[in-house]
């Protein structure tokens, strides 16, 4: 499928989101990657199960902490990576379906759990990575409501979306690996992270639901 169309496609199935900036540079690097895997026809649903597995690997290195928090963040990254090309590859063959649209938000939310939980492992304190991963899920969950409520566009784009989430954990992994006399540091500051722009992303998403389902 040319990337035109594939951008097109995408843009119809997310409420008419652009794909432009950012996230056209992301979504053209997952069809460029997502190429292969239509090739050998590897199914959208192999693929979401292939990237909770990948995010469950994580929880080994950040049990070990100190340097092996860099193949946390190594990981993580890898995990993201595969969660854009599950829907690449349902939209690049027409399979998107309605359950594989829940078979990816179920993994997604796992996968979430499993990324903060690494903060844990690595040493920020159980209640923060409680709060923050609580807060994100409720902002999955507020918009997923919201479309079964009737707002049939995504509403707002927030500060703390998935690639956000992923971010977050790759980057305060690193530090934990980089400096991991400080690795407990660096995860607490990362929990504190997830907690406040979900908190932000929570709110952006919450006005535009009661705007948008207002009357």
């Amino acid at each position: 499928m040319p990337r035109a169309e594939y951008l097109e496609r995408w843009t119809a199935l997310h409420g008419g989101v652009p794909a432009t900036g950012l996230v056209g540079g992301w979504l053209a690097m997952a069809h460029t990657l997502a190429g292969p895997l239509v090739r050998l026809r590897v199914g959208p649903d192999g693929v979401t199960l292939l990237g909770l597995g990948v995010a469950l690997a994580a929880l080994w290195p950040a049990s070990v902490g100190g340097r092996a928090a860099l193949a946390v963040a190594v990981v993580v990254t890898v995990a993201g990576v595969l969660d854009n090309l599950d829907g690449a590859v349902a939209v690049m063959t027409g399979r998107v379906t309605r359950r594989g649209a829940v078979l990816d938000a179920v993994c997604d939310r796992l996968a979430d759990a499993v990324f903060v939980g690494c903060l844990w492992l690595l040493g920020a304190p159980g209640w923060l990575v409680v709060a923050g991963g609580a807060v994100a899920w409720l902002h999955e969950y507020l918009r997923a409501r919201a479309a079964a409520g009737g707002m049939s566009e995504v509403g707002v784009v927030s500060i703390s979306e998935r690639p956000t989430r992923i971010v977050v954990t790759v980057m305060f992994a690193l530090g934990a690996g980089i400096y991991p006399g400080a690795g407990e540091r660096w995860a607490l500051a990362g929990a504190a992270a997830w907690l406040v722009v979900g908190l932000v992303g929570f709110t952006q998403v919450a006005l535009v639901v009661r705007r948008r389902l207002t009357g």
